[in-house]
């Protein structure tokens, strides 16, 4: 039987330092805390009169007891309801220690981390898919019920966003495939022993990924009006430079669907070839050569061929950086209090997997 009073081997509140002394640092969202106060206004008696005109007195006790209950069913029916942390950085630790009990997951990792704000930010916008991705593939029956939550509501944020700015519709719809692929056998093929909470509210969660799905699959690219200059009015060299810097295969036929001219300058060899090069090992392309008709290497067969084979370098704009001396991940631009003399050498960035792995026991 789990033990589920108030653990004496907690680590105790957070507290803050005001000018009018030390205050507790309350870490729900400010939804449940207006909820809560209103709760806390219920009068200490309530008198409940039924059909037969005969009156039921609770006393004090009781309805304290029926108040802390709704406080739990409000939080717990409350879907929008996120935890707020104040540290943006959070301590990754694998065993018990004299100073801390128990170990980090990455489901506490994930509500601290403050993923919410961070697809916000377009730079971190593709690694918060991807890394959303990798725990949809592997990771989803290891995160919590809150983080269950956490990562649905922000996943229901990333959808808004590309509704509302067409940005990268191709990455969400992976994601959303690949989860709802999971979902599907984790519902129908293992059942719900491996899944927390009720299997009603998982197979609500697979409708409404199925909602998604067809909202993004009718979605219509709204077409940019403007007298100014335009991607068509650049000498080709630009736009042969503005090819060479794409590092995904995608990405450069998508761009070469726009005019002739660029579909032209998208089918060139030595792009494909330097794609290759820039991904994947010699040793590895040698195995794998695909002649075209004419003799030559066909590099842009080549390229998704050795997709399937191998994985290819992830580029993102801003990643979380876990510190060597200190143990603890966070953004960069947030910080964290390190001890170190120079905490610059001590910084190392995280990437999608890296960061599944550090919560692997």
């Amino acid at each position: 039987m789990p033990f589920l009073g108030q653990d004496w081997r907690s680590p105790g509140w957070r507290w803050v330092k005001t000018e009018d002394g030390w205050k507790r640092c309350e870490t729900f969202s400010h939804a449940l805390e207006d909820g809560n106060n209103q709760l806390n206004d219920i009068s200490h008696t309530v008198i409940i009169t039924g059909d037969d005109e005969n009156e039921e007195v609770y006393n004090t006790e009781d309805c304290e007891f029926a108040a802390k209950k709704r406080k739990k069913d409000h939080f717990r029916n409350n879907t929008d309801s996120q935890c707020f942390y104040r540290e943006k950085w959070i301590y990754v630790h694998k065993e018990s220690t004299k100073e801390r009990h128990g170990y980090c997951t990455l489901g506490e990792a994930f509500n601290r981390l403050d993923f919410s704000s961070a697809i916000q930010d377009i730079r971190r916008f593709n690694y918060v898919v991807k890394l959303l991705q990798l725990i949809a593939k592997s990771q989803l029956t290891s995160l919590s019920g809150a983080a269950q939550k956490n990562y649905f509501n922000i996943l229901d944020k990333i959808v808004q966003k590309v509704m509302e700015d067409q940005y990268n519709p191709r990455l969400i719809k992976d994601l959303l495939q690949d989860l709802s692929s999971t979902l599907c056998i984790l519902i129908r093929g293992v059942g719900k022993s491996v899944l927390v909470g009720n299997i009603n509210i998982w197979i609500c969660r697979l409708e409404t990924i199925l909602l998604w799905q067809q909202q993004l699959k009718n979605l219509q690219m709204n077409k940019q009006v403007n007298n100014g200059l335009t991607l068509s009015d650049l000498p080709l060299h630009m736009l042969n430079n503005i090819l060479y810097r794409f590092s995904d295969g995608w990405d450069i036929i998508t761009l070469g669907q726009v005019t002739p001219t660029l579909y032209m300058l998208s089918e060139d060899r030595q792009l494909w070839k330097k794609l290759c090069q820039y991904h994947f090992a010699e040793k590895q392309f040698c195995r794998h050569l695909i002649p075209s008709e004419k003799g030559h290497i066909d590099w842009k067969l080549m390229y998704f061929a050795l997709q399937k084979y191998y994985p290819i370098k992830e580029q993102y704009g801003d990643t979380l950086h876990f510190c060597r001396h200190c143990s603890i991940l966070f953004w960069k631009d947030t910080g964290h209090p390190c001890t170190a003399s120079d905490p610059n050498t001590c910084l190392m960035p995280v990437s999608p997997q890296h960061f599944i792995d550090l919560f692997k026991f």
